[in-house]
């Protein structure tokens, strides 16, 4: 038996998209969009879009859900949301893969095998494994606490782990902040130099958001590297690592050179 979403109580999902701060098409909404990049699944009958947009407000994906029938529903989160979201897909799929075959005769009087809820603001999002006559499938639920439609897709169980793993991707390239471009000051520009060799340290943003761009320049050869802010920590980690690895063995070989010669203990 196939892990089909479609039966669930006779919907794949409400063909009414949810509009709210994401949806710049909406009224009062975030003015131009902007889309940064997207991924395609295709888990059984169903096509999936996950799309990273970004608008005034910040960035954030929207999940379409496409039906054999070609009835679209969708739901919207913010990059914050999504890396809770995609944690939570690694615990279903876990608990998915400890359940025994389906046994229709035996099923939950409620469908659900598992919940979790997820906030953000006034947002609400209600994720339950449930298993239906046509299998096994997460549903998710977007609510806007202020008022407004109800949103859901609903992912074939099956394809939990390569829905987890799209999200992984975009998460990793887009990172997991809301706030879209950094609205601060941005450090400046600092140089060193190190014998016939300068270093530039230079702070800039793009559409990534903040990177560090460390230049090596030599007469007139010059050579860069692009650090993005969300590894700055690590990075400075794995130097400080080095640097002190490197004192410890300068100390350790100035004490043996220090230490008294047998001749010299012996006077």
């Amino acid at each position: 038996m196939s892990d089909l979403g479609s039966g669930d109580d006779g919907i794949s999902g409400s063909s009414t998209s949810s509009r709210n701060e994401f949806d710049s098409s909406a009224k009062g909404g975030s003015g131009v969009e902007q889309e940064l990049a997207t991924k395609m699944l295709q888990i059984q009958s169903k096509r999936f879009y996950l799309d990273v947009k970004q608008n005034r407000r910040g960035r954030f994906i929207k999940v379409a859900e496409i039906g054999a029938d070609g009835r679209r529903s969708q739901i919207y989160l913010a990059l914050s949301t999504a890396a809770e979201f995609r944690d939570h897909l690694s615990s279903f799929s876990d608990y998915y893969a400890s359940l025994g075959p389906p046994n229709t005769d035996n099923l939950p009087e409620d469908g659900k095998l598992k919940s979790e809820m997820m906030i953000k603001d006034y947002r609400r999002y209600y994720l339950d494994l449930k298993e239906n006559a046509r299998g096994r499938f997460l549903r998710v639920s977007q609510t806007i606490t202020r008022g407004g439609p109800r949103s859901q897709i609903a992912l074939p169980a099956q394809g939990m782990i390569e829905f987890r793993d799209a999200l992984t991707d975009l998460l990793e390239e887009f990172g997991a902040n809301d706030g879209g471009r950094f609205k601060g000051d941005l450090p400046e520009e600092r140089h060193m130099k190190v014998d016939n060799k300068n270093f530039y340290f230079d702070i800039g943003q793009n559409n990534r958001g903040v990177y560090m761009r460390i230049s090596e320049v030599k007469n007139n050869f010059r050579t860069s590297i692009t650090i993005p802010e969300k590894c700055w920590i690590r990075f400075r980690d794995i130097f400080n690592d080095y640097c002190e690895k490197m004192k410890k063995s300068s100390d350790s070989i100035t004490a043996e050179i220090n230490l008294p010669t047998s001749s010299t203990s012996l006077k």
